[in-house]
């Protein structure tokens, strides 16, 4: 495993749909690997695959609960439902953090490493991490959605 770099913005490689994953073979297993250990070094709770300057639909999720570290590979959200507003930083954007809005619950479909289709269903902030990392895939970024910016006494405990 490695630890890659992580592309801030103005990358425009954030910013780009990326492709959907056709091969689930060893470079992906070990680009998966290198990304979940990229989001720990940072002290992240997720990471897409564009933020490592790579276009393709590949995110990790692991916001230290008993899910552990979610694969999501070729992500759709499914069904969403309520709302919930909260402090959202990303890695992408160093020391900048903002109120978005999210679903409280979303249904996901996804596949796993090896390919494998499952579908997740999450509430609260590992539903908000899922959410920010799928927008990745698609190029948007968390401060299109911003509705107030937040200095860091303003962050709250998760």
């Amino acid at each position: 495993m490695a630890i890659r770099k992580i592309v801030t913005y103005p990358a425009e490689v954030l910013e780009k749909p990326c492709e959907k994953v056709t091969e689930f073979d060893k470079k992906l297993t070990k680009l998966v690997n290198d990304m979940y250990e990229t989001m720990i070094e940072a002290d992240g709770v997720g990471l897409a695959a564009p933020q490592i300057g790579i276009s393709k639909q590949i995110a990790i999720v692991d916001i230290g609960d008993a899910n552990g570290k979610i694969e999501l590979i070729n992500p759709t959200i499914i069904e969403e439902r309520g709302e919930q507003i909260g402090p959202e930083g990303c890695l992408s954007f160093p020391d900048l953090f903002g109120e978005v809005t999210r679903a409280n619950y979303v249904k996901v479909r996804a596949q796993n490493r090896r390919g494998k289709v499952y579908v997740l269903e999450a509430n609260g902030f590992l539903a908000r991490a899922i959410q920010h990392e799928i927008d990745h895939l698609h190029g948007i970024l968390f401060t299109s959605k911003v509705t107030r910016y937040l200095n860091e006494d303003e962050l709250v405990e998760r």
